[in-house]
């Protein structure tokens, strides 16, 4: 199963890494990755694939969330599917 992550929080160094870590921890592979910095905000959006996860979905969103907090980030995953489906017009 694929699922979207997204990361939008003030410019630092250390995001991508930090991210690619934990998601690493819970063996969750990255598949692409596109990242921007406009005006001194970062934004990145990552497709992943979960299919080897060794946590649930929900935890791995709440490792996310609990990441980003530490990081004054906004990080967030969704099933591929309903990222999808709430972008298509």
């Amino acid at each position: 199963m694929n699922a979207i992550v997204t990361v939008v929080g003030k410019d630092r160094v250390g995001i991508i890494a930090a991210i690619c870590n934990k998601l690493a921890d819970y063996n969750v592979n990255i598949l692409d990755i596109s990242q921007t910095i406009l005006q001194g905000s970062f934004t990145m959006v990552m497709a992943v694939d979960v299919s080897a996860a060794t946590a649930s979905f929900g935890d791995l969103g709440a490792a996310l969330a609990e990441l980003g907090g530490e990081m004054g980030l906004s990080i967030r995953i969704q099933r591929e599917e309903i990222f999808n489906a709430m972008h298509t017009i």
